[in-house]
């Protein structure tokens, strides 16, 4: 049944915790001490709040959380954090008996991190804690970290766009990083578990809201910075500031920033911390270079040289170059924590795949066919590109834009799908609010943009599974089909709902209708 995009999912607490007296909070807070119960918890959502929790009421898109001031008090909240306009809702809604501590502050997003750091007793101090920010590679490069994490042995936990992972339990994520009351939860339930390091990945939004405060990294990661979120930040310099916050003193002990990318030089020559760089073009000024970089369809091979002559063979099981920097990346960063290279490197290539990024999916057919979450023009140039050089064939592509996101990459989008690929489905990714339609024109717009000789075949197909069946139906031996946009993704969101929708399982089932000798099961 669809459900609501609205719906959250509660991530877990830590079974115990200290209490923090009230009166310790508001000298945080700099406001005048209060009498009550103290802290155990710490939410700024009210249908999650537990007994013991400072309930922390910001506006919203809609309403006022404090508006819900009653509702927590009920759950068993001790206190309620808020600014002056949630003030008097509060008083408005605490009324009939229900009585708590109301702390007034002008911006109480502002505290959170630094308030639930305090009330989880500091998780990150007790972990490896990695952060990784860049538009393209994140979640790959988690993915090996967390890989080379476990080849030394470590036990990592890991939050991102894909899902959270405390142990052997797996959380969806709501968002790429959490706000920081569900953050630091995380990290507390990661400590109790046995965890000792985690690796996590932090978006531009995630630092300009404070999800991230409170959070000590050992190592900071970025990847590259290209055009995305100005719907968000009003120009790339302002996108770029926020993802360097990240590499702010008193938050990250080192960074690993990526030579190859002009924001990365900048971002290398302002960190106020120390830096080490990395060049999958072998760079002879990078701290950490790729050499003798072999190319292939299900991954690549290289040779990672490293500061003081250190050097290994390497590989990555995922194809394309830009796989080849997020491994250098990755490989980097768990050297600078401090891991053996051996480690890190054996770490890295055992890696089994990452959900959603070039994922392949095999039926016995005779053609390529994968899966990758790429959604923004570079992105989608960048996976196109790999799989041009490795398709004996023709290059089939399917591709949407998202709805309530950047409507200035849709006409990239669209010409860059007619201009690289051979077939171009245009079709709905997760228009949410919006008509689908519109979405589309856009992108035909981009696409017919292309000169007609260099243009491809250009197919709209608005309902999702028929355009992957449509790309599917003209596959042949030695092409490939590239479903992009959604990725790891389980549904669609359309209209305030969350239609079930899997990428891989209906190219999968395409597959096997349109090409009936096609039974086999996907391969390891």
């Amino acid at each position: 049944m669809p459900k609501s995009d609205q719906t959250r999912v509660s991530p877990p607490r830590p079974s115990a915790a200290v209490p923090v007296p009230l009166a310790e909070i508001a000298e945080l807070l700099g406001v005048a001490a209060v009498e009550g119960e103290p802290a155990t918890g710490i939410t700024h959502d009210s249908r999650a709040v537990r007994p013991g929790d400072l309930y922390v009421a910001f506006a919203g898109a809609n309403h006022h959380g404090a508006a819900f001031a009653a509702q927590a008090a009920q759950a068993g909240a001790v206190a309620v954090l808020t600014d002056p306009a949630g003030a008097e809702q509060a008083a408005s809604a605490l009324t009939g008996g229900l009585s708590v501590p109301v702390l007034v502050v002008a911006s109480p997003r502002a505290f959170m991190g630094t308030l639930a750091a305090r009330i989880y007793g500091d998780p990150s101090q007790a972990l490896l804690t990695i952060g990784i920010t860049g538009t393209n590679g994140k979640t790959t490069t988690s993915y090996l970290i967390e890989g080379g994490l476990k080849g030394a042995a470590r036990t990592p936990g890991v939050i991102g766009t894909v899902e959270m992972r405390v142990g052997a339990e797996r959380i969806k994520s709501e968002r790429t990083t959490p706000e920081a009351t569900d953050l630091h939860a995380i990290l507390a339930v990661m400590r109790e578990r046995g965890a000792d390091a985690v690796v996590m990945e932090v978006s531009s939004h995630a630092l300009v809201f404070g999800r991230a405060d409170g959070v000590s990294y050992d190592v900071a990661v970025f990847n590259n910075l290209t055009p995305e979120h100005l719907d968000f930040h009003p120009d790339m310099e302002d996108y770029y500031r926020a993802k360097a916050r990240l590499f702010e003193a008193g938050r990250s002990r080192a960074g690993v920033v990526n030579l190859d990318d002009a924001y990365g030089r900048r971002l290398a020559a302002e960190a106020a911390i120390p830096v080490s760089t990395f060049s999958a073009t072998g760079a002879a000024e990078a701290d950490w270079r790729a050499v003798d970089v072999q190319l292939g369809p299900t991954g690549s091979t290289f040779r990672v040289l490293g500061p003081g002559g250190q050097a290994a063979d390497a590989a990555v099981p995922l194809p394309g170059p830009f796989n080849v920097a997020n491994a250098l990346a990755a490989i980097a960063a768990l050297a600078t924590a401090g891991l053996p290279l051996a480690d890190a490197v054996a770490g890295v290539a055992a890696v089994p795949g990452v959900p959603g990024r070039l994922e392949r999916v095999d039926a016995g057919q005779d053609f390529v066919a994968v899966v990758d979450y790429a959604h923004k023009p570079d992105a989608l140039n960048a996976v196109l590109a790999s799989l041009r050089e490795v398709t004996k064939g023709r290059l089939h592509v399917v591709v949407g834009c998202g709805g309530d996101r950047d409507p200035f990459k849709r006409a990239p989008m669209g010409s860059s799908a007619a201009l690289l690929a051979d077939t171009a489905v245009l079709t709905s990714d997760n228009p949410r609010s919006e008509d689908a339609l519109a979405i589309l024109a856009s992108m035909l717009g981009g696409a017919l943009e292309v000169p007609e000789a260099e243009r491809g075949e250009v197919l709209v197909v608005p309902d999702r599974a028929a355009a992957i069946a449509a790309a599917v139906a003209r596959a042949h031996a030695g092409d490939t089909v590239l479903v992009a946009g959604k990725g790891h993704e389980l549904g669609q969101y359309v209209k305030g709902e969350v239609r079930p929708f899997d990428d891989r399982e209906v190219l999968r089932e395409a597959i096997v209708r349109s090409h009936p000798q096609s039974r086999g099961v996907e391969q390891p």
